[in-house]
């Protein structure tokens, strides 16, 4: 599963654009701006339907993908007077903390650029919930705890845990997760907190969350509820199915991440568009290791050996230069260009050791995943990279098994060899990662 994080603004839209279909029963007032700046929310108080940017007390804070906002002191409210934030207040302060660089107590550091603005909910800490759902696994599991807010994961000891596998039908779903509401949930909200819990799960689920936490939500009279703060991550590679319910949803950069290259915004764009996944960050354009991993969890174990192995034999982890995957049944032209991409950055510059570059082609045994058809694209790529890939004296070292594997690996040898490549192929029988010990590893 790939996982994208959302913003607060645009998971709290989707609770609110789908809100009867789930919720139906309880009340949601969705308030909620994302700005940029001061200017930009006193201007957005003059548009119709936002006037109450002007009546009611408000909470401002920033909107990028980092948590702990309030113990890094980021949450806009009086706290000697809690609902006495006004419109031209949270304007001040949000020109304030975009005005210099910011540094989170997780050492994170970068500008404040998005903003969400709602208004205050009085309510006491003892009417906080916490409630969250992501994949272990194979399986679903849901959280849930009566002590919600800044301190849930010091009272972890109190969150229940209600693991959901995944051919679990919706009966057996909502009996397991009622037979699991925390027992110290008052008794006047134990059937409302069951209820909203069930729907929690089902809008969780259908909606292709990969991770969904509401910490706090606060249940008031009348049914309402209220979404104090929320983090959600979508499981991108659904994306293509998910358009009418996402609507245009934004998968923004992480704080103190650099915006990304012009190349991994190419990939990001192409894997929105695919049932497959394909995915690419640059760690170092100047590296002397390149990678075409297939499968997300493969890509980690190569990473982490390359690095090492590169370490231990009078390199750095700075020779890896990009980290990444394709997987999920990539056609034959969207490899071609996953390839392309990786061999025209790694042909750009000299290894600045005078060292030959080393492209490392690799993975698990594919589950589903036509070895030959996917080859058939890096063998596409090798024609139009051959002599480039030759210039910088590259060695291609090739591990892969699954369906039609022996096809794929013939295929990409004779194609090599015939264009004059230095390429080493193994199959299954050989360990995952070996091929990155023959890369790597000082002859003896």
């Amino acid at each position: 599963m790939a996982q994208k994080a959302i913003r607060e603004y645009d998971g709290k839209a989707l609770f609110a654009k789908h809100w009867e279909d789930y919720f139906s029963g309880f009340h949601y007032a969705f308030k909620s701006v994302l700005v940029t700046s001061g200017e930009e929310l006193l201007k957005k108080a003059e548009e119709h339907g936002f006037e109450w940017l002007k009546q009611e007390p408000l909470v401002a804070k920033p909107d990028m993908l980092f948590g702990k906002r309030g113990k890094n002191d980021l949450v806009l409210f009086k706290k000697e007077k809690p609902g006495d934030v006004t419109l031209e207040d949270a304007a001040k302060w949000i020109d304030e903390k975009r005005s210099h660089p910011v540094t989170l107590l997780s050492g994170q550091s970068g500008m404040l650029t998005h903003f969400i603005v709602e208004p205050f909910t009085p309510h006491t800490q003892d009417q906080e919930y916490y409630i969250s759902a992501t994949v272990v696994d194979e399986d679903d599991v849901l959280y849930m705890s009566a002590e919600g807010g800044m301190e849930v994961e010091e009272n972890w000891d109190k969150v229940v845990e209600v693991r959901i596998p995944i051919d679990m039908d919706d009966t057996s779903i909502e009996k397991e997760i009622r037979a699991n509401v925390p027992a110290d949930i008052p008794e006047k909200d134990r059937e409302r907190f069951a209820s909203f819990a069930v729907a929690f799960y089902k809008f969780y689920r259908d909606l292709n969350f990969a991770y969904l936490e509401i910490n706090p939500f606060v249940m008031l009279d009348n049914n309402e509820i209220a979404i104090l703060d929320l983090v959600a991550r979508l499981d991108d590679t659904a994306g293509f199915m998910m358009k009418d319910k996402w609507g245009n949803i934004e998968f923004p950069t992480a704080f103190g991440m650099e915006e990304l290259s012009p190349e991994e915004k190419a990939i990001a764009e192409a894997d929105a568009k695919t049932g497959a996944s394909l995915k690419l960050t640059i760690l170092n354009p100047m590296g002397r290791v390149w990678t075409m991993v297939a499968g997300g969890g493969a890509s980690v174990v190569y990473a982490d050996t390359i690095a090492d192995f590169a370490e231990a034999n009078g390199g750095s982890i700075a020779d890896l230069a990009n980290y990444g995957e394709y997987s999920g049944g990539p056609t034959t032209g969207e490899t071609k260009f996953y390839a392309e991409t990786i061999f025209d950055l790694m042909t750009r510059h000299k290894d600045p050791k005078g060292r030959n570059k080393i492209l490392i082609i690799g993975g698990a045994i594919a589950n589903f995943t036509d070895v030959a058809k996917t080859f058939t694209g890096i063998i596409q790529a090798f024609e139009n990279y051959a002599e480039k890939l030759k210039e910088h004296g590259t060695k291609i070292y090739v591990r892969r098994g699954g369906p039609n594997y022996e096809k794929g690996l013939k295929d990409i040898k004779e194609a090599a060899d015939r264009l004059g490549l230095d390429i080493e192929v193994y199959g299954p029988e050989t360990h995952v990662t070996d091929i990155v010990r023959m890369a790597l590893e000082e002859k003896k």
